[in-house]
C-alpha cells in the first residue's frame, strides 16, 4: 500500500486506498490518478481499515503479472469490500469480473477520467477549496529525488509477442510545451534526475508529424533529439528508457557525449538472430546492430548500453538460442535483463509452431544470464580506481546506497559507500571505486 502523509488530517474527508503495481509507465497513470485524488480533497489512506474504497492499477502483460493483479485486487476485497480496477489487466475483456465479480468498476492504463468518475460514483466528496492542496509537481511515488516523465502512450508496433497496443492503444505523443513544463516543475520541486519512458520513447512525436510547438519562446519540433536537448538544458540527469532502435536515435549519442543527457541507452534488441527476430516482427540485421554499437562507442566511449532479451521464443533452435549467445559476447552490453517466452493471451506468437519447453527455456535463460553475468563483472572492474559521480539513493548505519549514470533504479546495479557523515539522500557526491563485483560497485567518497 502508498503510505502517504497528508497535509491536515480530517477524518470526516473520505479517504482512497491504493495498490500500484507494473511498470513505470504505470506508475505515472497511478501519480496521474494520485494527483487528481488530492487535487478534490481525497486523503490516501496506508491501509485497507481507513479506506471507503482501494483503487487497483494493475498489469497484463505476463501471466505472472496477471496473477500478482489478480491476487492484489482479491486481498483488497477481502480486507476492504470496495475495490476499483484499472490498469492493462482492465483492458483484457472480461479477465477480472469472472475471478472477482464484486469489484465496482474496471477500466483500462490511462484512463485517471474514468477512475476518478467511478470514485465520484461511490465515495462522492463535495470540493473544499480550503483542503484541496496538491504541491506544483503533483503526488509522486517516488523518492523525492527522481522522477519517471512519460512523453507518450500506446505503440503503433505489432511485435508478436506483445499486446501493448491492444491494452494501451496507438501511439499518442504529449506536446514538447507539456513536457518541459512537467520537467521544469519537477526541477523546481528538487528532483535530481528525469527518467524519460514511453511504450515507444523513440517514436515521440511521429503521430504529431513532428509537427513544431512552442517552448520559452522558441518553436521546438515535436521530436525526441529536440525534446532531449531541451531537457538537457535543465541542470539534472536526463535518462533514456524503451528506445526502440530507429536509426534517427543515432542522433541521441552525441548529446550524450556533449553532456546533455546522460550517456545511458536502453535499447530493447530483443534475440540476436535474424530469423527469431522476424517471427517476432523486430528490426533483423544483429550485424547492423553490432555495427551501430561500435559507432555509438566511438562517438560516446563511455555509454551505457542495457537491452532485454526473449529466450525460448516459439520455434527458436538451441543453435539460434546459441547465436544469441554469442550476440551478447561480441555486443558486450553493461546491462542485460532477460525472461522465457510467456503465452500471454492475444499475442500473435502464440499461433506460432514449434514452441519451446519450459525446461528448455529455464536452461537457455541460466546460460544467458551465466554469459551475461561475466560480461557485467569485467566492465565493472574496469571502474576500480577511478573516480564517479554518484546520485545517494539511501542512507543508513552503516552506507549509503547510490546510482552512477550507469545505474537506473530498481532494475541496474548499486554504488555502495562507506558510511560518511555528510552524504545525503539525493546529493551528488564524487566518489572513488573501491570494488566490484557481477552487478554493483564500493566506493569511498572523495
Amino acid at each position: 500500500m502508498i503510505r502517504y502523509r497528508s497535509l491536515r488530517k480530517k477524518e470526516t474527508v473520505p479517504r482512497v486506498g491504493f495498490v500500484s503495481l507494473g511498470c513505470p509507465k504505470a506508475t505515472v497513470d497511478s501519480e496521474h490518478i494520485l494527483t487528481r485524488l488530492r487535487a478534490e480533497g481525497y486523503l490516501i489512506s496506508s491501509n485497507y481499515r481507513d479506506s471507503g474504497l482501494v483503487v487497483v492499477n494493475t498489469c497484463g502483460f505476463i501471466d505472472s503479472a496477471i496473477k500478482e493483479s489478480l491476487e492484489a485486487i482479491g486481498e483488497a476485497l477481502e480486507e476492504n469490500g470496495k475495490v476499483i480496477v484499472t490498469g492493462c489487466l482492465g483492458a483484457k475483456g472480461d479477465v477480472v469480473r469472472q475471478a472477482h465479480p464484486k469489484v465496482l468498476a474496471v477500466t483500462g492504463p490511462h484512463a485517471a477520467d474514468e477512475v476518478m468518475e467511478a470514485i465520484h460514483a461511490h465515495l462522492p466528496k463535495p470540493h473544499d477549496p480550503y483542503d484541496d492542496l496538491v504541491p506544483p509537481q503533483g503526488v509522486r511515488l517516488t523518492p523525492r529525488h527522481y522522477a519517471y516523465v512519460k512523453i507518450s502512450e500506446g505503440c503503433n508496433h505489432g511485435c508478436t509477442f506483445c499486446i501493448i497496443p491492444s491494452l494501451r492503444g496507438n501511439l499518442v505523443s504529449r506536446s514538447v510545451s507539456d513536457v518541459m513544463h512537467e520537467a521544469e516543475s519537477l526541477v523546481k520541486a528538487g528532483v535530481k534526475e528525469l527518467l524519460v519512458i514511453a511504450q515507444d520513447t523513440g517514436a515521440y512525436g511521429v503521430d504529431m508529424k513532428y509537427r513544431t510547438d512552442f517552448w520559452g519562446g522558441r518553436p521546438i519540433k515535436t521530436r525526441l533529439t529536440e525534446l532531449l536537448r531541451e531537457m538537457g538544458e535543465l541542470g539534472v540527469w536526463v535518462r533514456l528508457h524503451y528506445v526502440y532502435p530507429y536509426p534517427h536515435v543515432d542522433e541521441l549519442i552525441p548529446l550524450m557525449a556533449e553532456g546533455k543527457i546522460l550517456p545511458y541507452l536502453d535499447v530493447p534488441f530483443q534475440h540476436g538472430n535474424s530469423r527469431i527476430l522476424n517471427l517476432m516482427q523486430r528490426p533483423a540485421s544483429s550485424e547492423n546492430v553490432l555495427a551501430r554499437i561500435r559507432q555509438w562507442r566511438n562517438i560516446c566511449p563511455d555509454i551505457t548500453l542495457r537491452s532485454t532479451f526473449i529466450v525460448g521464443f516459439p520455434g527458436e533452435t538451441e543453435k539460434e538460442s546459441e547465436e544469441l549467445l554469442a550476440f551478447l559476447e561480441e555486443a558486450q552490453l553493461d546491462r542485460v535483463g532477460a525472461f522465457t517466452y510467456s503465452p500471454v493471451e492475444g499475442a500473435a506468437a502464440n499461433a506460432l509452431p514449434d514452441h519451446v519447453p519450459p525446461d528448455v527455456q529455464e536452461q537457455r535463460l541460466f546460460l544467458l544470464m551465466q554469459v551475461q553475468q561475466g560480461i557485467s563483472a569485467a566492465r565493472l572492474k574496469r571502474k576500480i580506481g577511478k573516480t564517479i559521480r554518484v546520485l545517494v539513493d539511501e542512507v543508513n548505519n552503516e552506507e549509503a546506497e547510490a546510482r552512477s549514470f550507469a545505474d537506473s533504479p530498481g532494475i541496474d546495479g548499486l554504488v555502495y559507500i562507506k558510511k560518511n557523515r555528510s552524504l545525503k539522500v539525493g546529493d551528488f557526491a564524487d566518489v572513488y571505486v573501491t570494488d566490484s563485483d557481477a552487478y554493483d560497485l564500493w566506493a569511498e567518497k572523495v
